[in-house]
């Protein structure tokens, strides 16, 4: 029997697996959400740690720019065990040893973070762990060597904007007063969010007639239209917030939509007094919805399948995919390309 230090050998079902962490930055510090297989660890979480698995790679989710969280290299159940002689061996991405990379912190118990986290230090952080079993009774040494490999990915938040639609009665379909309304309603709702740098897009508006049981014929004026993030002026904005502007611009949007639904929660009002339109066109009550549309910035997407731990992130394109706009979906090059994360294009 091993002692002495030695590793007792555990049958792979009472090993603690861990599955993926996230790391957000959230206030003063880091939030870690850890996700594990057979049961949860609040010391795991509480510690910035992620544990190793010999038996597969751990899937760790660090946003851009900040620090990664310590990659031990280890399993937890042998975390908590004397080891012999150990000693560590990282390798990064890139196939370089990671010792003395500046980017790093390395420490002498084999923990690793990566700081200030870029796209293109996505990939496979892969450490190896050698140390030494001695027999007890005739002290014969043995020496174990086991790899664990992290696949750490950079994600992002999601860019937020928020589809509107609402509804007015009108008198007709015809009138030239239809018009003239959604051209002022438009100057309106550009007005009252324009300091949070949003501004209102792709607005458009229908005329429908529409019969009713209780009030027979009648006329809707169905009026959609996006709150955008990027209004005028926001780019200054975002050249005052150090590295990402991504948690702002959500901040600022999502108040420019709360503005939107306390505008329509006050419309009878405002039509009296500043459209002047009543009772030609009047709002229909409880007509006012509003649906949060998600966007990534180039070169990340979303996928439910390959890292459903950060279902809700916009997480780095991988090897061989790319997207090229702000939707959510990274893009399978049709022809051998786009080697590196967060590729844009496949050439």
């Amino acid at each position: 029997m091993a002692g002495g230090g030695g590793r007792p050998r555990c049958p792979p079902g009472a090993l603690l697996a861990v599955a993926a962490v996230v790391v957000v930055a959230a206030g003063w510090g880091e939030r870690v959400r850890a996700e594990l297989k057979e049961e949860q660890s609040i010391d795991l979480i509480g510690k910035n740690e992620v544990y190793g698995d010999t038996r597969h790679e751990v899937n760790v989710y660090v946003k851009v720019f900040t620090n990664s969280p310590f990659l031990v290299c280890m399993d937890l159940a042998l975390s908590q065990e004397r080891i012999i002689d150990p000693s560590y061996l990282w390798i990064g991405p890139d196939g370089r040893d990671l010792q003395g990379q500046g980017y790093v912190n390395l420490t002498e118990t084999g923990k690793l973070m990566v700081m200030g986290f870029r796209v293109s230090m996505s990939g496979a952080y892969i450490c190896s762990l050698s140390h030494k079993v001695i027999e007890t009774t005739t002290q014969e040494e043995t020496e174990i060597v086991e790899a664990y490999k992290f696949m750490v990915y950079a994600y992002r938040e999601a860019d937020h904007a928020y589809q509107v639609s609402v509804r007015f009665t009108t008198m007709s379909c015809r009138l030239k007063t239809n018009g003239l309304f959604f051209e002022k309603l438009n100057k309106i709702l550009n007005s009252t969010i324009s300091h949070l740098t949003c501004h209102i897009t792709a607005s458009s508006y229908k005329c429908y007639s529409i019969r009713t049981p209780k009030d027979g014929l009648q006329y809707e004026l169905f009026v959609n239209f996006l709150v955008n993030p990027f209004g005028p002026g926001w780019e200054e904005v975002c050249h005052r917030i150090p590295y990402d502007c991504e948690d702002v611009t959500n901040s600022r949007v999502r108040q420019a939509a709360e503005r939107i639904g306390k505008f329509f929660h006050q419309l009878r009002h405002i039509l009296k007094n500043e459209l002047h339109t009543v009772p030609t066109i009047q709002y229909v009550e409880n007509s006012f919805s509003m649906t949060p549309i998600d966007s990534c910035r180039p070169g990340f997407g979303k996928n439910h399948h390959t890292h459903q731990n950060c279902a809700s992130c916009c997480v780095v394109c991988g090897p061989g995919t790319y997207s090229p706009n702000n939707e959510v979906t990274c893009q399978t090059c049709a022809s051998p390309g786009a080697r590196m994360y967060g590729a844009k294009s496949c050439y």
